[in-house]
């Protein structure tokens, strides 16, 4: 076992002496294989207040198993409460915290196994991409998502019930009290929260990677049926020691093709096509923006969720979740191994799709091709990514003038005080991984204009990100970004823009020769980063590339 370093032999003396203060059974020391329950647990975080019921019950199930758990802390972010401020900034950069936390802890402690404990939205990638690097067994364990609010006979959620309530309040839709009311009903308990949005996504793709036990991506947080899934992750991963079975067996080619299937499929979060390179990066594989873009075009979306749907988490928990998902979907994904045992044909194969409304097929899909489509032009020659399941068909293709903005500030500020126009193509750039610095996710812009009623009639771009819970067209990661001198940098107030997700076309109607010129005089803003904010801003590549650290 890859203990024995740190617990065999006599030169471990004083080893073992800190291990039995640890409370390690001196019976047990030598025999038992050392699990790590790596967790995201926090009090700030709603998707993570309820993990220390589901790491008890991971620890019994590794002890079940035969093993012995050590439960230590990474940190986490909740993206709803850091939007908005200069907070955002860290979210993203704290992947790649996460990631160097875990193994940190688990390469200077000498553990066996991992099982993972995460929810939300830069933790699970970050998580999964420590696996990746690590390559000991491990299991994600996804903490589960958020029921749904209810008020007066509707059923609320995060994004559409306070963050685009906002806009409303401010075009007097709603008043303050009713706003409030919204505010304390909208999310009602522990949980990520209740759409596709990227937490959600990405703990579907998780199941869909084979990376936690089936079931896992959808059981409510409140659930029975998510502790019995915690307490089962427990033991897997000490079977998973014995018999050798390491991450990277698990998340090869034919997984990441089966995540990106699913994620057409049930229209998830633009983020993924961050944190999917990301994590096949530290596989040692690439994962390159067109594959998405040829993925989506193959598979039908079969799913219709919030934010551009009407359905919710739980709905598709109860509908057969995530192998209910694979069934429907068995033409499209790949055999491939999981941490269960079984394979995810096997898996697809055994599932029952209890509502065939939630969850299609191909005859009755919402749309012929999936939720996600990467753009291309002169604005991003190396891509640009939109959540084409949220946006109305007739704005698949919309041209307008642009709004130049340099800051998320400068464009919320303009949204609110009415300057934005039906017509306009709202760019706000220098968001970018190395700009912003940390490419900020901007709800508030987005869900304003929704309030408002506006997401219909303008359409942003930014070289930032956009939500998981954006809806309407909405075009982020344009990349190159504006500080590395990307084209988006050249556009100027009133330039024609075009956009066609239908043709996967995002241009400016200017010529190269114009925009070579332009970029000559472009000057970066300057903004005052401290701290490792700093390094991060010099390390990071571009969103094309996951954002991964150099």
């Amino acid at each position: 076992m890859r203990s024995d370093k740190i617990k065999k032999g006599f030169q471990r003396a004083p080893s073992r002496a800190l291990l039995y203060a640890c409370g390690v059974d001196n019976e047990d020391i030598h025999s038992k294989p050392f699990i790590g329950i790596a967790s995201s647990f926090s009090e700030i975080v709603p998707g993570h207040v309820n993990m220390e019921r589901l790491s008890q019950a991971a620890a019994k199930g590794i002890h079940a198993g035969g093993g012995i758990s050590f439960k230590f802390g990474v940190p986490a972010i909740c993206d709803g409460i850091a939007m908005g401020h200069e907070g955002m900034r860290y979210s993203l950069p704290s992947r790649e915290v996460i990631a160097d936390c875990v193994e940190s802890v688990a390469m200077a402690h000498g553990l066996d196994g991992l099982v993972l404990l995460t929810s939300c939205d830069k933790i699970t990638p970050g998580m999964l991409m420590a696996a990746a690097r690590l390559d000991i067994p491990s299991v994600v364990l996804t903490a589960g998502p958020m029921l749904t609010g209810r008020s007066k006979g509707r059923r609320l959620s995060l994004v559409r019930d306070t963050f685009e309530a906002v806009g409303n309040c401010e075009a007097g839709k709603i008043t303050e009290s009713e706003l409030e009311e919204l505010t304390l009903k909208a999310c009602p308990g522990c949980g990520s929260c209740q759409g596709l949005y990227t937490a959600n996504t990405m703990n579907s793709l998780t199941e869909a990677m084979g990376m936690s036990l089936p079931g896992c991506g959808t059981a409510p947080a409140v659930s029975a049926e998510k502790e019995r899934i915690s307490y089962r992750s427990g033991k897997k991963a000490v079977e998973l020691v014995r018999d050798e079975v390491t991450p990277r067996s698990i998340m090869n080619e034919n997984a990441f093709h089966n995540a990106i299937v699913v994620d057409m499929a049930t229209g998830g979060s633009t983020n993924t096509v961050l944190h999917l390179p990301a994590i096949a990066h530290e596989c040692g594989l690439s994962l390159d923006l067109s594959v998405f873009d040829r993925i989506s075009r193959d598979t039908p979306q079969i799913l219709s969720l919030r934010p551009g749907g009407n359905y919710f988490m739980e709905d598709l928990d109860w509908a057969g979740g995530i192998p209910a998902v694979l069934k429907n979907l068995s033409g499209y994904v790949k055999d491939n191994n999981t941490v269960s045992g079984k394979r995810i044909k096997e898996i697809a194969e055994n599932a029952v799709v209890e509502d065939d409304d939630v969850i299609r097929t191909h005859s009755t899909a919402y749309r012929e091709s999936g939720g996600l489509a990467i753009l291309y032009g002169n604005i991003c020659p190396d891509g640009a990514v939109v959540k084409s399941a949220a946006v109305d068909e007739k704005n698949m293709k919309m041209s307008g003038p642009a709004r130049i903005f340099s800051s998320e500030e400068e464009a919320v500020e303009a949204i609110r005080n009415r300057e934005v126009k039906k017509g306009d193509v709202v760019i706000i750039r220098y968001e970018g991984p190395s700009g912003g610095p940390g490419m900020r996710e901007m709800l508030n812009p987005t869900s304003i204009l929704a309030g408002m009623g506006l997401e219909k009639d303008v359409a942003l771009i930014t070289d930032g990100r956009f939500s998981g819970g954006t809806r309407g067209p909405c075009i982020g990661h344009v990349s190159p970004e504006a500080a590395q001198g990307g084209p988006v940098a050249a556009i100027e107030e009133g330039d024609e823009i075009e956009i066609d997700i239908t043709r996967r076309s995002l241009n400016v109607k200017l010529s190269d020769e114009n925009i070579r010129e332009r970029l000559k005089k472009c000057k970066k803003p300057e903004r005052k980063v401290s701290g490792w904010l700093s390094r991060y801003a010099r390390l990071v590549t571009s969103a094309a590339q996951g954002a991964v650290l150099k």
